[in-house]
């Protein structure tokens, strides 16, 4: 979120964006090793 308006160069039009997206949106931190790269190393021969 923080490259936002690096990707829409209207700032008045890129908040209203961002706002529409961000009021109903939840944020979910996850900790911990990625299951994803623990079952590549599995793969790796």
């Amino acid at each position: 979120m923080s490259q936002w308006h690096d990707v829409i160069a209207d700032p008045t039009l890129g908040d209203a964006i961002l706002d529409r997206i961000i009021h109903n949106a939840h944020r979910i931190e996850l900790k911990g090793d990625s299951l994803r790269r623990q079952a590549g190393e599995k793969k790796k021969p």
